[in-house]
């Protein structure tokens, strides 16, 4: 009737600007532009020249920096008050993800950032009744991704006041308890109780003239009155929320990695603000990454972060050197993520990592529950999941079960965004503190009968930002407003360590999820921005060998401290850094992807001067010979690419003559038997001449192999493909193999990162054949050369038959010329099977390859690294890769995506020229029987021929007796102490394995993937270990 909660609103919303007395406009600064470039400019103190800026005026640019300057006093009267300045000077987009930032200094000493969220800016009172400096640097900021574009702002507002405390203690009280009235249900008395103590208090304020004595008298008896009744009034909530403070830094994306050396400077200068004046504020920042940059950026404000972290103030975890994609990086990566992430925080701050924390991930490997566990880390914590398309999941605290069988704890946090509709599942890791999302974060979650404490990280992010005073105050008054949950500042650890005793006390059921979790969503971040991809994968094999050999230099010496792990790991940081949840994905800004491939450069630079530091100690020059190096850990036949283009026929080293064939600026060779981690020296003979033996037949269309039987069609596509060894047709009768398909891609939102399920409705075959040759025919290879034009884009691909062995390459090289198309290869092959397994990281996974539930539908493009695969138990045809990872297998048809361009947030995104390969392999048995896992590494990390011999002849620098597991590392530990040897099983079967070292040592012993020791040393052989299915083991061998 009297429209009581209307009133009340606008009431409370107009104290807000009284809250500010004695107001002086600063209406005039000095304004000079920032050419520096730097992240920690030089402050200027010399301001002759400078042009003149006033409130009102407008600024603009795009990525430009703009120096602010004003001297100004505060009164010495306002001593024992809160002196405070009220700065907007721009735009800042949601989550400070566009538009402007600011840095404020004092005496050109960086004090707090300044954006949209963040407006005021609190004097300490050692500086009353002086002159002081106050200078701004302001960054224009970016558009928010797509066309680069001006962004426009205005000086709105630069003030200068003291805040009245109880006018803004009312302010807050009043506009929280309304914020809970409006939450709870019509049925709750409390509701009803609180309406009426604020009404009452409300009516007290004299309106007469606002701003006089009289209103402030006014308003002062008001606040104590609600104070007065809200004390009075009884808060027994059973549920206790804990809240932590944080900023979700993105490394890179809607900017780039130099703008986030500011922006993690600038966030982290206010929290050393916010902590001055709110004693019990807690603050979390995971991503070592960061710390580094402001170690080097801003030592000063490195110092102050270490203090507080030292008084347990400032929470420093998270498990990873960055928050990274969990579905493309490889499982070494992700153990790197953790190591070197770990170790900085060790060592700078004497903290043990106790979670892992990746709330914006787009989807969780199933192998991390066992490379967390084997790293010292029992517990999980994401939102993304909540971000289903289709499916929510059925519980937000549950034990998740990796590949292998180990458990970690996992725990969704589940803080509603305040616009949230009833009934929506979606989760923000920026929890805003308010009634609706403290009682939200309750009511959302699933576990309710099993624990009642939850967790709220909160504060503005993605482009950093973090927590304000607004945030802090609310935090206050919601813990003293009946009707809400009781809300306690805390670390995330504490909170961790909290639900890690109620799960283990409990005798309510706990539920196990044993699966990946699968992100319903974003699933064409396993495509987008290739050439990253594809550098990803083979800087992670080039560093790979380089470890190898550079221990293997030094363990030879004796002196494993001559091994360069120092250096790779600095290229590592790079790698990992690059790994961020939004870079490798492809879903940045373009300047990023520009920013990566110098990255890339710097990280190949790495890898190379290490392995030729290697090469250069280890080989005897020999224009005659040649060192064939295979990382493998299985001995292998392989056919080498050696840089000698001389006629001549090439021996091993028992004069046994092998087959070759001249390529362009190599000549192929056929070496046999290179042992494992190990190499082969080859001699060549010029001026002799081969006997060639003829391995493929050729009529018209029709080839012939010793493999396979297949006819090309005339739009290039494989017609048929006959396997003689087996005496089967590997397509499905009447389909097409190698069938180049465009789909139109224009998913409802996100370009960059979706890929929606009815892509699948619009589809062109690629059949403009423009060329078909034969380009190479020997006794080891026949290259067919195939060429296609599609609208603006050429496809080139050569189709590599070999005599040695069952895998046809498809080397591709594609002009890529399209916008929001998404380029896939097709296979229909002739398998039946209800399920395909795919690559992943330390293993493999089986998916359904049908759509029998809503769960199965909604994986219709999943990722896999190397390989995917359908079998039958006696036969089956694996789709290999040597940097793709988006596939779709649906009942019979193996299908790989190449190439998507979306038009944001990178408005060029993939368009240029693209390198990759995809193999098909038909093989007997299943994956394992088949030798797919071996095949595969072979595609991506061929054996390396080198010019000059080895000192000494074939050797393997150790061997494992067991084909079915895979060798992922061989490095010096990053302390220096040991040689790292690390294996998995892949075959998801009980292994025995004996490792036999080709190196003396004095001790061995299991380590976990930190390389610390787990056991007691072993003196002696055997080095003798047992897996369980998918199981990974680190040895540790003290030389």
């Amino acid at each position: 009737m009297f429209l009581t909660e209307r009133k009340l609103d606008r009431r409370i919303t107009e104290i807000r600007e009284y809250c500010y007395r004695e107001i002086r406009h600063l209406e005039e600064f000095a304004v000079c532009e920032d050419h520096q470039g730097v992240v920690n400019p030089e402050v200027p103190v010399e301001f002759e020249g400078w042009e003149k800026m006033r409130t009102g005026e407008r600024w603009s640019g795009r990525d430009r920096y703009l120096w602010l300057h004003k001297e100004i006093t505060i009164p010495e009267s306002w001593k024992g008050k809160r002196a405070v300045g009220i700065f907007d000077f721009g735009n800042t987009g949601a989550g400070n993800n566009s538009g402007f930032e600011a840095m404020c200094y004092i005496n050109e000493k960086p004090y707090q950032g300044v954006d949209v969220n963040h407006k005021e800016v609190f004097f300490p009172e050692e500086l009353y009744g002086k002159s002081f400096r106050l200078t701004f640097r302001l960054w224009s900021g970016l558009e928010g991704g797509g066309v680069p574009r001006i962004q426009e702002h205005r000086i709105n507002r630069a003030d200068l006041g003291y805040l009245d405390e109880k006018a803004d203690d009312f302010y807050y009280l009043s506009m929280l308890m309304l914020d809970t009235v409006q939450c709870l249900d019509e049925k709750d008395p409390v509701k009803y109780e609180l309406r009426t103590a604020l009404d009452q208090a409300c009516l007290l304020i004299d309106w007469a003239y606002p701003g006089s004595g009289e209103f402030y008298d006014s308003l002062h008896q008001a606040d104590d009155f609600l104070n007065e009744k809200i004390n009075g009034m009884k808060k027994d909530s059973l549920v206790k929320v804990k809240c932590v403070g944080h900023t979700h830094i993105d490394m890179a994306w809607l900017w780039r990695l130099k703008h986030t050396h500011e922006k993690a400077s600038r966030s982290f200068s206010t929290v050393l603000r916010m902590m001055e004046m709110f004693p019990e504020y807690i603050f979390l920042q995971t991503q070592p990454q960061l710390y580094e940059y402001i170690k080097e950026d801003f030592p000063e404000i490195y110092e102050e972060i270490k203090k507080r972290i030292k008084e347990g103030r400032w929470e420093v975890d998270g498990g990873m050197w960055v928050e990274a994609d969990c579905n493309l990086t490889s499982g070494e990566s992700l153990t790197r993520q953790i190591l070197i992430g770990s170790k900085f925080i060790k060592e700078e701050f004497g903290k043990e990592v106790e979670y892992l924390w990746l709330p914006d991930v787009f989807g969780y490997s199933w192998a991390l529950p066992q490379i967390l566990k084997k790293s010292g880390i029992d517990m999980f914590m994401t939102t993304k999941i909540s971000w289903n398309q289709y499916n929510r999941m059925p519980h937000d605290t549950f034990k998740w079960k990796g590949m292998d069988g180990t458990e970690v704890l996992t725990h969704f946090i589940t803080t509603p965004e305040p616009w949230n509709e009833p009934g929506s599942w979606f989760y923000t890791y920026n929890g805003l503190l308010t009634a609706k999302t403290v009682k939200g974060v309750w009511d959302a979650y699933s576990e309710k009968e099993m624990n009642q404490e939850l967790l709220i990280s909160y504060g503005y992010g993605d482009g950093g930002g973090g927590v304000n005073r607004d945030l802090l105050e609310r935090r206050r008054r919601i813990d003293k407003i009946p009707g809400l949950p009781s809300l306690e500042t805390s670390t995330a650890g504490a909170f961790f360590r909290d639900l890690k005793e109620t799960v283990k006390n409990t005798d309510r059921f706990v539920h196990t999820w044993d699966g990946e979790l699968y992100l319903e969503y974003h699933r064409g971040t396993y495509t987008s921005q290739g050439y990253n991809k594809r550098m990803n994968r083979k800087m992670e094999l080039l560093y790979r060998t380089a470890e190898w050999l550079t221990a293997m230099g030094g363990v030879r010496e004796g002196r494993l401290e001559l091994a360069e792990q120092e250096k790779l790991t600095e290229g590592w940081k790079r790698i990992l850094t690059n790994q961020f949840h939004d870079i490798i994905p492809g879903s940045s800004i373009h300047e990023v992807y520009e920013d990566a491939r110098k990255d890339y450069e710097t990280i190949k630079n790495i890898g190379k001067d290490v392995i030729r530091d290697y090469l250069e100690k280890s080989l005897e020059k020999d224009e005659t010979s040649y060192t064939v190096y295979n990382a493998s850990g299985w001995d292998t036949d392989e056919i080498a690419a050696v840089p000698q283009t001389a006629l001549g026929v090439y021996t091993d080293g028992e004069g046994t003559v092998l087959t070759s064939q001249q390529g362009q600026g190599v000549t192929y060779v056929l070496v046999k038997n290179v042992p494992a981690m190990g190499y082969q020296r080859i001699t060549f003979h010029p001026g002799q001449v081969e006997e060639k033996k003829e391995a493929f037949r050729i009529e018209g269309r029709e080839i012939e192999t010793p493999y396979y039987i297949l006819n090309i069609n005339e739009q290039g596509q494989i017609e048929k493909l006959y396997d003689k060894e087996y005496q089967r047709n590997v397509l499905a009768p009447k389909e097409r193999g190698n069938v180049l398909q465009m789909f139109e891609d224009k998913p409802l939102d996100n370009d960059a990162w979706d890929i929606d399920i009815y892509y699948q409705q619009k589809m062109r075959e690629v059949t403009d054949l423009k060329k078909w040759e034969i380009k190479e025919q020997g006794p080891l290879r026949l290259v067919i050369g195939l060429e296609w034009k599609y609208m603006n884009s050429t496809i080139e691909q050569e189709m590599i038959l070999y005599s040695t062995n069952r895998r046809i390459d498809f080397r591709t090289h594609v002009d890529y010329r399209e916008r929001q198309q998404l380029l896939k290869a097709a296979f229909p092959v002739d398998i039946r099977t209800t399920y395909a397994t795919y690559d992943t990281q330390y293993g493999n996974v089986r998916r359904p390859n049908h759509w029998n539930t809503s769960w199965d539908q909604a994986r219709f493009e999943s990722v896999g690294h190397r390989f995917a695969d359908l079998s039958e138990r006696n036969y089956g045809v694996a789709l290999l890769n040597d940097c793709k990872y988006g596939y779709d297998v649906k009942d019979n048809l193996l299908r790989i995506s190449l190439l998507r361009s979306g038009k944001q947030p990178d408005h060029m995104q993939d368009i240029g020229e693209h390198v990759f390969t995809y193999s098909l392999l038909p093989h007997g048995g299943d994956f394992v029987e088949g030798g797919v896992v071996p095949s595969a590494f072979e595609l991506n990390n061929p054996v390396l021929a080198v010019e000059g011999k080895e000192k000494t002849d074939a050797v393997s620098f150790f061997t494992l007796d067991n084909p079915e597991v895979e060798v992922d590392a061989v490095k010096k530990s990053e302390d220096g102490k040991y040689l790292v040897v690390r294996f998995h099983d892949f075959a998801g079967s009980r292994q025995k394995v004996t490792l036999k070292p080709g190196f003396a040592f004095s001790s061995w012993a299991e380590g976990d993937l930190r390389e610390r020791r787990i056991e007691e040393s072993h003196t002696g052989d055997p080095v003798a270990m047992e897996l369980h299915p998918y199981e990974i083991k680190t040895v540790l061998f003290e030389l």
